[in-house]
């Protein structure tokens, strides 16, 4: 055959495919959720094995081997008890609870290590929603906001580097930027749940911090979030999200799920210019946990290979419950 051109020239040794590899996946990527509890011992997750709810001391062993690995941040979730959970979500902003005691014990110990936090109320509600629920069983917008601006204000308090809007509220980036640099913490990053769908991917994760809506006799409650999180079967939306996010002062922005929106990741990354986020979600983690166990893929290959597509697509940065697993594979070669 006469090719002037022949791509496999260069797929032809492993030095080659290296000289001409388009991305490249470093610890450094990883952002390892970890959920902690008031517990004394760690709890394994049934739905997501290998990841644990913490008690603060092995909050901090798990923190201390992430950066040994070259993880470099941390998102902190908290199992709430249930006598602490209100329709409120009062919870959620005093500065003695769990997540602001869990981010000063680990930046006494590992103050290097950037700790990024949730800001939603599910986890504080006795509803189980990421905002204040009404009467009439309607998901509060502005009343939220002003109870997450407070949140924020008390994780930032604590040390917190990043805070991650993740409840989806209108105009809650804007209002959290005024609220932190009211109170001195403009230096606190905001990265933003840009793009957050109303996914069923989010099943494992619920389980793990006991987050689903819950019935309650004295009122309706939407059985799922599909009014303030996005409509699967939206991409433009996303691009209005960007925009406003951007608008209002979000220093990163993030899709959540990550692998079933690869397309989203890669439309946030043509509009804009700031660093992305794509979070590799419970479901997809637990997915490749349970056919591995079964023997029908290899793990650490089809993990390596779905971190490395969210690269692909245009994230900066992935949030991973494989992070430690990943960052180990990564420094075997």
């Amino acid at each position: 055959m006469e090719l002037t051109y022949r791509p496999r020239r260069l797929r032809r040794t492993p030095a080659l495919r290296a000289m001409v590899r388009e991305h490249q996946l470093a610890p450094t990527d990883f952002i390892y959720p970890l959920f902690v509890h008031e517990g004394a011992s760690n709890e394994p997750i049934g739905a997501m094995p290998g990841a644990k709810r913490w008690s603060l001391e092995g909050l901090v062993e798990e923190v201390g081997r992430a950066w040994d690995l070259g993880i470099r941040c941390v998102v902190l979730f908290p199992k709430v008890a249930d006598g602490l959970k209100t329709e409120d979500g009062a919870e959620c902003f005093n500065e003695h609870g769990l997540i602001p005691r869990a981010i000063r014990r680990l930046k006494q110990v590992h103050p290097a290590m950037a700790i990024m936090t949730d800001v939603a109320l599910d986890p504080y509600s006795c509803d189980g929603h990421d905002g204040l629920v009404s009467a009439a069983g309607v998901v509060l917008n502005d009343e939220t906001v002003a109870i997450l601006c407070r949140q924020a204000v008390a994780q930032a308090r604590a040390g917190a580097d990043l805070i991650g809007p993740s409840d989806m509220m209108d105009g809650r980036v804007g209002a959290i930027r005024e609220a932190l640099d009211e109170q001195g913490f403009e230096h606190v990053g905001i990265i933003s749940y840009t793009a957050k769908y109303a996914s069923a991917y989010y099943g494992p994760f619920r389980e793990a911090l006991d987050s689903a809506p819950r019935a309650n006799a004295d009122k309706p409650i939407p059985s799922d979030k599909s009014t303030y999180q996005m409509d699967p079967a939206n991409g433009r939306e996303a691009i209005l999200e960007t925009q406003l996010d951007e608008s209002e002062g979000a220093d990163i922005l993030m899709v959540k799920p990550g692998l079933a929106y690869l397309d989203i990741i890669y439309r946030l990354r043509q509009e804009s210019e700031q660093p992305i986020a794509a979070y590799n979600v419970s479901g997809e983690y637990a997915m490749v946990k349970a056919a591995a166990e079964r023997g029908w893929i290899d793990e650490r290959a089809v993990t390596l290979e779905t971190l490395l597509c969210f690269k692909r697509a245009g994230a900066d940065l992935i949030l991973t419950y494989h992070a430690c697993d990943a960052a180990a594979w990564l420094r075997q070669g």
